[in-house]
């Protein structure tokens, strides 16, 4: 146990920052499951938060890690879809948006693996990163309230963005499938 603490706090803050977004993940599980939806709308903010932070803080401090490379993207996934899987249980999230988002994830995490192998690296792009915005914002508002035209229409936005960013991404990247140049 010394050692984990030890080399806890041999990390740089956002990485630090990642840590706690997975540790949220859990707690804000439970408050959802015993009903305490607006503390775990708190902890979901706070996580989604922690998802901006540590990027900024990163790039402006040079803090960048091969630890941060790997451990942000897992951590922001985990607090995503571990949120819609309960929010698809609990009935909040329709079944095929929860689908597409999950999808999309093993598409494009495939797709980086395979160019990996290829010596190549793939940034995230903004049609992604406006996905990510749009699917937190979805967990946040079904952690409070589902079934209303707020709640349809950022589901319809976040699945839509979703599969398009799926797309592009393929497409921006089939050269590394063997595809068109």
């Amino acid at each position: 146990m010394k050692k984990i603490i030890s080399g806890i706090m041999e990390l740089n803050l956002p990485n630090k920052l990642t840590l706690l977004r997975i540790a949220l993940v859990p707690v804000y599980l439970v408050l959802l499951a015993y009903g305490l939806n607006w503390l775990a709308l708190v902890v979901f903010a706070v996580a989604s938060l922690t998802d901006m932070l540590d990027g900024k803080i990163a790039r402006k401090y040079n803090l960048i890690t091969n630890f941060g490379k790997f451990m942000d993207p897992i951590a922001d996934k985990l607090l995503t879809h571990t949120a819609f899987i309960m929010l698809c249980a609990m009935g909040r999230l329709n079944v095929v948006a929860c689908i597409i988002f999950i999808a999309r994830e093993f598409v494009v995490s495939g797709l980086r693996l395979v160019a990996v192998e290829q010596g190549h690296v793939i940034a995230a792009g903004m049609s992604g990163k406006v996905k990510t915005v749009l699917q937190m914002a979805l967990a946040l508002l079904l952690t409070v309230m589902s079934g209303n035209i707020v709640t349809d229409i950022v589901m319809l936005a976040a699945a839509a963005m979703t599969l398009y960013s799926m797309v592009e991404y393929v497409w921006q990247n089939r050269a590394v499938l063997g595809g068109a140049k």
